[in-house]
């Protein structure tokens, strides 16, 4: 759903926003076999992990480039670039606009680019879960506490005209997942879970949520992962614009 007919044919010098540990960027050379990609990270662990699993893939070999830097303060010079990706990103920062402004200035004019945001006012969940959704509201208030926004998927066309790029198309993306396809509910019930648990040890410790509203949320997730009606529905968006 991320990576589905990107605009990135004929592309040779990517910039990735965000790179994380790599996981988007093989993805990236593997979809795009001409592409070498310039990852971006200010994460020393992330950094590390991305060079190691980029390391071990076969067709990565010479064609990605793995840099600690600034998202706000890019050291590169005007059209450096012929094309831009970023997912999950620019909810973590506090200026996104900051951050699209510096994309734009160091991409060939007429490049496009791809982001790919959270709009966490879409999750929902059937059976009802009450601490679940308790947990939701601290997970995204506290986002908001250390600088993110949660809701950014909603502001990318905004974001991205404000800064001078155009032909701006963003398009929602769901996950509706009921018994049409129970595997892959279940499959993502299982990898949604972790990932709000994830996040667990960092709420308790800003006093966001309490010990029970955890425990509670686990055992609602297990409750809807066993519910042979349950529902679960989730919905990003995917902005595309081009550099002028």
């Amino acid at each position: 759903m991320v990576h589905e007919h990107l605009p990135f044919r004929r592309r040779r010098k990517l910039l990735e926003v965000g790179s994380g540990v790599g996981a988007q960027t093989e993805v990236l050379l593997r979809h795009w076999p001409d592409v070498h990609v310039t990852g971006i990270e200010i994460n020393d662990a992330q950094l590390s992990e991305a060079r190691r699993f980029l390391s071990t893939v076969p067709w990565a070999e010479g064609r990605y480039t793995i840099v600690k830097a600034d998202a706000t303060q890019l050291e590169y010079g005007p059209s450096s670039f012929d094309a831009a990706f970023l997912c999950w990103v620019l909810e973590h920062v506090g200026d996104p606009a900051r951050v699209l402004s510096e994309v734009r200035r160091v991409l060939v004019p007429g490049s496009p680019v791809v982001c790919s945001e959270v709009l966490n006012a879409t999750f929902f969940i059937d059976p009802y879960s009450p601490d679940t959704l308790r947990y939701w509201t601290a997970f995204n208030e506290h986002q908001m506490d250390v600088g993110g926004d949660p809701f950014v998927g909603a502001k990318l066309g905004n974001l991205l005209q404000s800064v001078g790029f155009r032909d701006v198309q963003t398009e929602v993306k769901t996950f509706h997942l009921d018994n049409r396809d129970p595997v892959e509910r279940s499959e993502f019930l299982a990898y949604w879970s972790d990932l709000l648990l994830s996040g667990a040890p960092a709420l308790l410790d800003a006093k966001k949520v309490e010990e029970g509203v955890v425990e509670g949320m686990r055992k609602e997730l297990a409750r809807v992962a066993r519910d042979p009606n349950s529902v679960f529905f989730y919905a990003f968006i995917q902005a595309r614009a081009r550099a002028w």
